[in-house]
């Protein structure tokens, strides 16, 4: 006999799970090289990284496309 609890949790791999809110993902992506150097260009004029800018520059691309999905921290 199959302990209940234990082929339930089994059956829930990590995928199927939703993720919770404040959990980050990473993403590995590739860009032209003339958007990349852009990018770096900007990350050092505001001193921060280039991840950051990335991340803002998603965040503004879905606050403008979905206004209704932008929650009380823009995303």
């Amino acid at each position: 006999m199959v302990n209940k609890a234990y082929a339930v949790k089994m059956k829930l791999k990590s995928a199927d799970r939703p993720m919770a809110k404040a959990a980050a993902v990473r993403a590995s992506i590739s860009f032209p090289a003339d958007v990349y150097e852009t990018l770096e260009a900007i990350a050092r004029e505001k001193k921060v990284s280039l991840a950051w800018v990335v991340r803002e520059a998603a965040e503004k691309y879905i606050a403008d496309r979905w206004p209704l999905f932008v929650g009380p921290k823009g995303v």
